[in-house]
């Protein structure tokens, strides 16, 4: 199905949607207190993005409210500079996804958008499909599920993903999913399309692999790990790339 972009300009703010998941997206749609009230609230997660299951007319949904992480937490909270409507995180975003979708690449499946704009700053929220009975690369490790095959489908999974120039600003254990034997790459936040090059390639490689050993997978044994896990991981990376 393609996607049937609309936006829903109002005072203070704006909403990007597709049109063919759901014909009109309102202001709403971005409270958990609206889908709680409707019994149509699963699941309500705190930590720096503020996500929730939610179940929406386009199906089961992601909605995740904007935070900013780090020190700058402290003065900013939520809030962000407004750099105008298309440089707005959660439009940004929604548009990456688009793209990804177009690529045939497995991210989440953009749903709808919000900015609200107060002076020189703006609020952010941003509705995507749920990736059923996934789990994150994360929790596959501390299951002690993750494998020689699993990592050097996950280094395939990237190597699609940077052969067309897709850049994931923080690519990390908790952002690879897991669904069967199927794999996906979410939160694009600050990711954008740019040239593929070696250079920013390897650096979020490294990014990942840092995020792996600060999780345990190497267990006191960095040369195991490299054997066991890392390699497969580069085997199949390569092995995609040069395809």
């Amino acid at each position: 199905m393609m996607m049937q972009e609309e936006t829903l300009n109002q005072a203070g703010g704006a909403i990007v949607f597709d049109a063919a998941l759901s014909a009109q997206v309102t202001h709403n749609w971005f409270a958990p207190a609206y889908w709680r009230e409707r019994d149509a609230l699963r699941v309500q997660a705190g930590g720096r993005g503020g996500v929730a299951v939610i179940d929406t007319p386009a199906g089961e949904c992601v909605l995740r409210h904007y935070r900013r992480g780090g020190l700058v937490a402290a003065l900013m909270g939520d809030r962000y500079f407004w750099r105008g409507a298309m440089r707005t995180r959660p439009f940004a975003e929604f548009h990456l996804l688009a793209e990804i979708e177009r690529l045939g690449l497995p991210g989440p499946t953009p749903v709808a958008a919000r900015y609200c704009r107060q002076g020189a700053f703006y609020t952010a929220d941003l509705i995507t499909r749920r990736i059923p009975d996934a789990h994150t690369l994360a929790e596959r490790l501390a299951a002690g599920q993750l494998d020689d095959a699993l990592a050097e489908a996950v280094g395939m999974l990237l190597a699609r993903f940077h052969r067309a120039g897709i850049w994931h600003a923080d690519l990390n254990a908790h952002n690879v999913m897991v669904s069967g034997d199927a794999l996906f790459l979410i939160d694009f936040d600050r990711g954008r399309k740019r040239a593929p090059r070696a250079a920013w390639q390897q650096a979020n490689l490294q990014r990942l692999r840092r995020s792996l050993l600060k999780l345990g997978a190497a267990a006191g044994d960095e040369e195991a790990f490299d054997r066991e896990l890392w390699q497969p991981l580069l085997r199949g990376y390569r092995r995609t790339m040069s395809a």
